[in-house]
């Protein structure tokens, strides 16, 4: 059951408090797994996953029948900087994509047998330029949260959550580059395909937020200063799966700048997360680094909307019905001798 998030405080205590992956569970899992018609490690990361999986389920034989997809859409003042290459009103018409069936996560979505939500964040009141002042006031921040902590169904048994906003790959960068330290150019990408002029000015817009706002608290603070609405209702969606125990399929580059904010407000914040893929934004294999997530997938995506996650279903799926459906040798008859 999630408590009403009426403040950052019941966040903080909420993810500091939540309970772990289940030990009886995951032992289960591990002494099915040991037992399965296989030579031992022969299916490689998928018998990881599924024990993990299991643990956080708390069912040494589970299932994966129930994964949701929630896509959050937002704008950002920042981009009135020109870091990006298509105007604000792009998101407005990819939401409506993503209502009428039509974009890569759509299918991607469906492929995954998931069902699909789509969030909006008031679209027509973009965040506050970053190098001005904060992003988001508290209110903002939390707004977005509750969004985020809300739309995750407690019936789900698996999460993805991705984001479309035009120009969020500069908050992202920015986060990241507040929370773990290095120059603006470690962190900042082409995004959506800025040229070099493009690339050395959106460099410079991070700089400016990080030295304003860098040193300024927590994650949540640092999210608030230099997110965006989107950004903190993936956040908050996550926080919620973490209280919930469903696992979290993580998306790219700025789902995981919105997880990192967690991570720096309790060290356990990702237990239930696994990284979906690395995406072909530059910083996003250091920022994966960071949180120790190894990622199941490299294809060189860089669409967002939850697609690199979404298209991991199928792993984890496929890592769960092998441990799951497999015959152990006593059930096959066979000799593990």
């Amino acid at each position: 059951m999630l408590p009403e998030l009426n403040d950052l405080k019941t966040l903080r205590d909420a993810l500091s408090q939540a309970p772990g992956s289940n030990d009886a569970a995951l032992q289960g899992a591990a002494d099915r797994n040991g037992q399965l018609t296989k030579p031992p490690g022969a299916l490689g990361r998928l018998e990881e996953l599924a024990i993990w999986y299991a643990g956080w389920r708390g069912d040494a034989r589970p299932q994966i029948l129930a994964p949701q997809v929630i896509v959050f859409a937002g704008n950002h003042g920042v981009t009135a900087q020109g870091v990006s290459a298509f105007p604000p009103d792009v998101t407005v018409q990819m939401v409506m994509n993503f209502e009428h069936g039509g974009a890569a996560i759509n299918q991607l979505a469906k492929a995954a047998g998931a069902t699909m939500d789509v969030h909006a964040l008031e679209l027509d009141r973009p965040t506050a330029d970053f190098t001005a002042g904060p992003a988001m006031s508290e209110e903002d921040l939390l707004y977005a949260l509750r969004t985020g902590w809300t739309a995750v169904d407690p019936k789900s048994d698996l999460l993805v959550v991705g984001e479309m906003g035009i120009g969020n790959t500069t908050p992202a960068a920015a986060i990241a580059c507040a929370l773990f330290g290095g120059e603006a150019s470690d962190w900042t990408g082409r995004g959506t395909g800025v040229d070099d002029a493009g690339l050395a000015n959106k460099t410079r817009v991070v700089a400016e937020g990080v030295a304003l706002h860098g040193a300024s608290g927590d994650g949540l603070e640092i999210l608030r200063r230099l997110g965006g609405r989107e950004i903190a209702a993936m956040a908050g969606a996550i926080a919620a799966a973490r209280v919930l125990c469903i696992p979290v399929i993580l998306d790219g580059f700025i789902c995981s700048a919105a997880a990192a904010c967690l991570a720096d407000v309790s060290a356990g914040a990702l237990d239930h997360a696994v990284a979906g893929h690395q995406s072909a934004e530059g910083a996003h294999g250091a920022v994966l680094e960071k949180l120790g997530k190894q990622p199941l997938l490299n294809l060189g995506l860089r669409l967002g909307e939850g697609s690199g996650g979404a298209l991991a279903i199928n792993i984890l799926k496929s890592a769960v019905a092998c441990h799951s459906g497999m015959a152990t040798f006593a059930e096959a008859g066979v000799s593990g001798g």
